[in-house]
């Protein structure tokens, strides 16, 4: 659900719109998907001991980064701002692990009970893959209908997101 609602806010900007854009960002999120799982499994408890720490920080500073972005974007009514492609380079693979890193703890998990990683990695990177096409397809309709505002609001819910990871491993 982190996926698909990342995409709904990527899928705001004018830069997501289109075929390619719109499997990159789906393609790389359903892989992040899959292989987080397979990597939490094969590092099991040694890996995750170090990440658990700190994951919630990461995710959130990568949603709040690229969500202050749009909102910045959004707000620029001079159009002065640059336009942050979220389908492409540091952008693309920063989002792909912020929505993913808990992954890790999830294959962990189902090695710890003793269930093998490869049909449940494969399932959820399809459906993590179908869900992100899906969310960016309804944000670029909504960017389309509703312009820069959605961009803003496409910021916002990517900030939202993160602090909601953050809270959930603060508070529990």
């Amino acid at each position: 659900m982190d996926a698909f609602a990342v995409c709904l806010g990527a899928g705001t900007q004018e830069s997501t719109s289109g075929p390619r854009p719109t499997f990159r960002l789906s393609f790389h999120f359903g892989l992040f998907q899959f292989l987080m799982p397979v990597v939490g499994w094969f590092a099991g408890a040694t890996l995750v001991r170090y990440i658990a720490s700190y994951d919630h920080w990461v995710a959130f500073g990568l949603l709040a980064f690229v969500g202050a972005r749009m909102i910045r974007s959004g707000l620029d009514k001079n159009h002065e701002t640059p336009k942050n492609d979220p389908s492409r380079g540091w952008t693309l693979i920063l989002l792909s692990i912020a929505v993913s890193i808990d992954a890790l703890a999830i294959g962990l998990s189902l090695a710890l009970i003793g269930v093998t990683i490869w049909y449940p990695a494969v399932v959820i990177g399809i459906v993590t893959g179908l869900i992100s096409w899906l969310g960016l397809r309804l944000g670029n309709a909504l960017g389309t209908k509703f312009g820069k505002a959605m961009e803003i609001v496409g910021g916002l819910v990517l900030v939202v997101i993160g602090v909601r990871i953050l809270l959930t491993h603060l508070i529990g």
